[in-house]
Formats: structure tokens, C-alpha cells, sequence
């Protein structure tokens, strides 16, 4: 009888959103360069990465060229004694002409339902569509992960991105992805293997020792 191949060890990636800036949960930042950590945001980089050396071993760190998850990632980089590699793949999505703009007033405009209940149907004006983004980041996730089998590695993104990730990881469909919630500084993982993903924890703010698959 033929001998089985081996299975692919699990790579189990650590998500990361970046800390709080300035105007978070005020306007729709996007791309935009020249955005730094608050404070409270560089506060929280150091508290996640003391939560992510409670692991036993953590092989790489990758971020979005963004000044935001680029400061995190360093915070966890320091701690964890490894050079961040930035990966353009874990960007924000591209909000094209509402970049900047205050959540405030889109939440007037008519697209914004869409937005919210229908996301595989929308684009951004001169931007992205989610579809894109939602192809994108995990296109990157398999990519690193063919890179790092059976590692642990951390990527710091942001929220949609993320939400993203744990939405096919879970076989959530697209248009109900804005029901995970991704709090600046949480930590979802997710185990990729030849059996398919198995998520482990989603938007954590506390103790991570206990990662494992049932």
C-alpha cells in the first residue's frame, strides 16, 4: 500500500489591527500617509507585544506599509527580538475618494447601507471593492503562509482586512463580514493546514497562552 504524504505542518498566523491614532472611530483613513499612533495607540503596541511573548516561539512579523501598523509592529518586533518585513498585501483597503472623510458624514450618504449590508457589491469610489480586498489578503495569507510552514508568524493589518481573513476562515460569506468586530491592538489567529483553516481566537484582548486547536 502507498505510503500517505506527509501533511504540511500548520502555519498559524497571528492578526494584528494597529493601535489607535488621532482620528480613529472619527474618519475613514485609508491609505492616507502621514497617520501616527496616539499615545494610548503606542500604549497598546506594547501591551500586545508582552501578549504575543507570552507564546512560546514566534517566527516572523509582517505589516502594511502604513506608518500605523509599521510603529505596532516594530513595538512587537522590539519585544520579540525580530526585524518586521513589510508586505503590502496586508494594506488597508483602498477607500479611493471617501480617504479622509468623517465617518460622520458618510453615515448620511445613501452608499453607506450598502457598505454595511451588501460589501461584495461595492466599490469605493476611485478605490477598491471589497471583493478586491477580500481576494487580496488572503492571496498574501497563503502566500506567507507557503513561506513559513508550521511557523507562527504575526501580521499587523487593519480592521477590514482582517475582518476579511476571519470571514473565509470561518466560511462567513462576504456581505456578512462587517458583523466581526476588530478592535485596534486585538489578536485573531487562525491555524492554516491541508484540512483547511481552523480559527482559534477572534478579536482577543487577553490571555493567548491557551492557543490550541480542539
Amino acid at each position: 500500500m502507498p505510503r500517505r504524504p506527509k501533511p504540511t505542518p500548520a502555519t498559524v498566523a497571528l492578526f494584528v489591527r494597529h493601535g489607535v491614532t488621532a482620528t480613529t472611530g472619527k474618519v475613514l483613513p485609508g491609505r492616507a500617509k502621514g497617520l501616527h499612533l496616539a499615545d494610548s495607540g503606542r500604549a497598546q503596541a506594547d501591551v500586545v507585544a508582552e501578549r504575543l511573548a507570552s507564546l512560546k516561539k514566534i517566527d516572523a512579523v509582517y505589516a502594511s506599509p502604513l506608518e500605523r501598523t509599521r510603529e505596532t509592529a516594530a513595538a512587537i518586533g522590539t519585544r520579540l527580538g525580530l526585524k518586521v518585513g513589510v508586505e503590502k498585501g496586508l494594506l488597508e483597503c483602498d477607500f479611493g475618494e471617501w480617504t479622509g472623510a468623517e465617518l460622520k458624514d458618510l453615515n448620511r450618504l445613501p452608499e453607506w447601507g450598502t457598505v454595511q449590508r451588501y460589501p461584495s457589491g461595492f466599490r469605493f469610489p476611485g478605490g477598491e471593492s471589497f471583493r478586491e480586498m477580500h481576494t487580496r489578503i488572503n492571496e498574501t495569507v497563503a502566500r506567507l503562509r507557503g513561506r513559513h510552514p508550521g511557523q507562527t508568524i504575526v501580521l499587523v493589518s487593519h480592521a477590514d482586512p482582517i475582518k476579511a481573513a476571519v470571514a473565509d476562515a470561518t466560511g462567513t460569506p462576504l456581505d456578512l463580514f462587517q458583523r466581526i468586530v476588530i478592535s485596534p491592538c486585538s489578536v485573531s489567529a487562525i491555524a492554516y493546514g491541508d484540512g483547511g483553516p481552523i480559527v482559534l481566537t477572534v478579536n482577543s484582548v487577553s490571555d493567548l497562552t491557551q492557543l490550541r486547536a480542539s
